[in-house]
């Protein structure tokens, strides 16, 4: 009675064996007619883009937020469209386009640099480059070359050509960021508090930085004026409530020592105080006014 109780045990694992066998078999029938499927189906979805930008390629040039709305349908189907020139896609001309504004955001932000440390906000980073057009960047340029330049650059159109100069949006300026940080070259994007900041070296700005600079924006809004150490301490702490962590002098003279040593930060003592003046944010702050 025991031996047969074995052999039926042996027959049952058999088959239960056979049945798995058989259970893996069909799933992977199934992964492959599922993959066949997203496959084809891709395809195409690659088709009706390809038609998309025949059809709309002239909008795509020239117009920045349906450029944008077409980069991000390409996203998800792993089509890239500026990464080579010998594609289909080239006819679009995009890739030299984004290539040529990296160049020019270059030249934007090195211009600067010596005035702000190498960190810029990126509303003004697109501000200089739609009045700037095709020239190249310099500090001491007068009113009269700025009224020129401006009018040039948007009189300048294009007809079948890479995208309009001038008419950068800051998507634009995102992507082509992408490009350079890509060489190591230090170039990223940061976001202070509200504002996205373009970084054009590479030091390393931590959370503390980030925050002193955040202060220094809302102090900079509501009264046009630099900010004390003090007001660094007390805002910070304010701050950092939720998470019971109160600013110490020395963390406070810390991040603002770097920012002063990077040139993000300058010092300004009037009548035995002292105030620290982000150019970036007042840069900022000095171009929506004008808006």
């Amino acid at each position: 009675m025991a031996h047969r109780r074995g052999r039926a045990g042996i027959g049952r694992m058999n088959a239960g064996a056979g049945a798995k066998l058989k259970y893996t078999k069909k799933a992977e029938e199934i992964k492959e007619v599922s993959l066949q499927s997203a496959v084809s189906t891709v395809k195409q979805l690659e088709v009706k883009l390809t038609e998309f930008a025949k059809t709309h390629h002239k909008a795509i040039q020239q117009d920045p937020a349906f450029r944008h709305k077409f980069l991000s349908m390409c996203a998800p189907l792993g089509v890239d469209p500026l990464t080579s020139k010998k594609s289909f896609w080239s006819f679009l001309n995009m890739g030299d386009f984004y290539h040529e504004l990296a160049v020019k955001v270059a030249e934007v932000c090195y211009a600067y640099k010596s005035k702000n440390g190498g960190i810029m906000a990126l509303k003004e980073v697109r501000r200089v480059l739609n009045i700037r057009g095709r020239t190249k960047f310099k500090l001491n340029a007068n009113a009269k070359d700025e009224k020129q330049r401006k009018t040039t650059s948007t009189s300048t159109s294009t007809s079948g050509g890479s995208p309009s100069p001038g008419k950068y949006s800051e998507d634009d300026i995102i992507v082509a960021i992408g490009k350079l940080s890509k060489l190591g070259s230090g170039f990223r994007t940061v976001m202070v508090g509200s504002t996205r900041m373009v970084l054009s070296v590479p030091t390393e700005l931590d959370n503390d930085h980030v925050q002193v600079i955040q202060c220094a924006q809302t102090v900079f809004a509501e009264r046009r004026e630099g900010i004390s150490f003090d007001q660094v301490r007390e805002m910070t702490q304010t701050q950092t409530q939720t998470q019971t962590q109160q600013w110490s002098d020395d963390r406070v003279k810390r991040a603002l020592d770097l920012l002063l040593a990077e040139g993000m930060a300058w010092l300004d003592r009037f009548n035995g105080h002292e105030y620290y003046w982000f150019p970036s944010v007042w840069k900022e702050g000095m171009s929506e006014d004008t808006q």
